[in-house]
């Protein structure tokens, strides 16, 4: 029996080593699910919180707006990313906002047309305006890119232009702002709406795209910064209740100044600190 209690010693130690590394491993690592605008800013302030934090793993996961709301809220991810505001529904769940973005209607480069009025957008989303000579323009089919359902650029849209997701006839459905900037920028006579951040981006580095303005107000990532761009949103970080531990030292962080250049590099606009 006296052989024995060494070996049952070691067994109980291994045990309580295993028991720690495994709890020691969830504390230390944070699950991020959501909006596919925010995922890109997201990773980058994953990536200099792990060198600040060693031995802290940060996932970061896109998937859109309401699977962010949905694992907060399930419990699936410690913190959900979505690209709008919260609605009444959601009330269970605080928002943090971490920087602010535009959306913008873009157009193939090579488009004639550089303005469209509210009534022409929403024309052209129900399939009432199908070329572009309506317009104005060339002699040219539209081809209607939309959001998919879950998107939360999809329900700003539909909330400027006041249209329902049934109305709108659609010949493509895509899902993150990189889709519809392909999508766009493939087809002559496609018209889309994404992030402005990404788009300024992309129209700057020679992708065939372009965006318009609204109400003459020029879609830049400046003019979202100063309140003029009609069409903005906030890009917020969600918890279920007051983040506690690891997540709310990442919403710190996020929050706080250190991640300005990070917000600016991804084209999207600071908070007032």
């Amino acid at each position: 029996m006296r052989a024995l209690l060494p070996i049952i010693r070691i067994a109980s130690a291994s045990v309580l080593l295993l028991f720690w590394q495994m709890s020691h491993a969830a504390t230390d690592r944070l699950v991020i699910t959501g909006s596919s605008t925010i995922a890109p800013l997201a990773a980058e302030m994953a990536k200099r919180f792990e060198q600040q934090n060693p031995g802290v793993r940060v996932d970061v996961q896109s998937g859109g707006s309401s699977r962010g709301i949905a694992d907060a809220r399930s419990g699936l991810a410690d913190i959900g990313m979505a690209s709008r505001g919260l609605k009444d529904s959601e009330k269970d769940l605080t928002p943090h906002t971490i920087a602010m973005d535009g959306v913008g209607i873009i157009l193939h480069k090579t488009n004639a047309i550089s303005v469209l009025s509210d009534e022409h957008i929403k024309a052209i989303y129900r399939g009432q305006i199908k070329n572009w000579k309506e317009v104005g323009g060339q002699d040219l089919a539209i081809t209607v890119v939309n959001k998919a359902e879950g998107r939360s650029t999809l329900e700003l849209f539909l909330h400027y232009t006041g249209l329902k997701n049934s109305e709108i006839k659609a010949q493509m459905v895509i899902g993150d702002n990189q889709q519809g900037i392909k999508s766009v920028a493939a087809n002559p006579g496609a018209i889309g709406y994404v992030s402005i951040g990404t788009a300024e981006y992309e129209e700057n580095h020679g992708t065939a795209i372009k965006l318009i303005s609204l109400h003459g107000v020029a879609a830049t990532v400046a003019n979202v910064k100063n309140g003029a761009f009609p069409l903005s949103r906030p890009l917020n970080l969600v918890t279920k209740g007051a983040p506690v531990g690891l997540a709310k030292r990442f919403v710190d962080f996020a929050l706080s100044k250190a991640v300005d250049d990070l917000v600016e590099a991804q084209f999207f606009v600071p908070l007032t600190h």
